[in-house]
């Protein structure tokens, strides 16, 4: 089993003189360390539970575009992208510039976005969530497009492309998608019909298995309907349990989502706290056993 890292706060002591330093540290750390994906959040504010836009955030793809500099071997990903925040074309081609950049570690997470907060404080555009559904099912469709041979025209409800040029193309031929959200009648049918990852999101515990237990049956149930490959979906999951305090239960727990067909588990480090320490702890003491999984 694999281990990622959401780098979710930039609030840690002095961040105001430290904040750089401390993410540059943390993601060498877990480059160095075998750490699989690397992730930041894609907001303009800071979450309301996570202390409210009044704390630091940087923008998530300038910070992966840097983290690709940096680092020589973790993938990279926003989790999740905001399908309102870039126009489709324009995002196709920011996520195959990290993953040329990064030499072929990018991945595009990308959701229906929900902050209206941040939307309303920067003149954002907030349509309904039966509207950001479309527009997410279309951003599928034009990134899809983009990194084909295609560069031709896009008519679609929402976005209407007339030559879908990208060069460099990804070196892969393409980037791979991860949809994040666990919604059952939209977000694991397209995680069906166009991603190659999902995400879903896990609490501790008996009620923690049940939920990805289920969502992933329905994920299942969408591949079979469409006739796609469920085993070839890498499934994925935050974790917002206790990890370094007590490891053996941890890693007994990861067993058991294992056994469910999670193969990477996310982690994010405690706020208000450097970071650097965390991660050393999680390298040093996690990934060697958690890989034994």
């Amino acid at each position: 089993m694999d281990l990622g890292i959401h780098y979710f706060t930039f609030t840690h002591p002095e961040w105001e003189t430290t904040l750089t330093d401390r993410f540059t540290e943390t993601a060498l750390v877990a480059d160095q360390g075998g750490v699989s994906l690397l992730t930041v959040m894609d907001h303009w504010f800071q979450m309301l539970h996570a202390g409210g836009p009044f704390e630091p955030m940087l923008e998530g793809y300038t910070s992966l575009g840097y983290l690709a500099g940096v680092t020589r071997n973790v993938r990279l990903s926003l989790l999740v992208t905001g399908v309102t925040y870039r126009h489709p074309g324009l995002l196709a081609k920011i996520v195959s510039t990290v993953d040329v950049l990064s030499r072929e570690r990018a991945m595009l997470g990308l959701g229906a976005a929900w902050y209206d907060r941040e939307h309303a404080g920067l003149g954002v555009p907030f349509p309904s969530t039966a509207e950001r559904f479309e527009r997410l099912e279309e951003t599928l469709q034009i990134c899809r497009q983009m990194w084909s041979d295609n560069d031709g025209a896009y008519h679609g409800r929402h976005y209407q492309l007339e030559e879908t040029i990208n060069l460099p193309q990804p070196r892969r031929g393409s980037v791979p998608v991860m949809i994040g959200g666990g919604g059952e009648q939209k977000t694991l049918r397209l995680v069906a019909e166009y991603g190659q990852a999902c995400n879903l999101f896990a609490a501790p515990g008996a009620e923690g298995l049940e939920t990805i237990r289920h969502k992933l049956e329905v994920l299942r149930g969408h591949c079979e309907r469409l006739g796609t490959d469920y085993d070839a979906i890498e499934k994925t999951m935050l974790f917002r349990g206790e990890v370094l305090g007590d490891v053996d239960t941890f890693l007994s727990q990861m067993e058991e989502f294992k056994a469910l067909g999670i193969s990477l588990v996310a982690l994010t480090p405690p706020p208000y706290e450097n970071p650097v320490p965390w991660a050393t702890g999680l390298v040093e003491n996690v990934v060697p056993r958690l890989r034994a999984i």
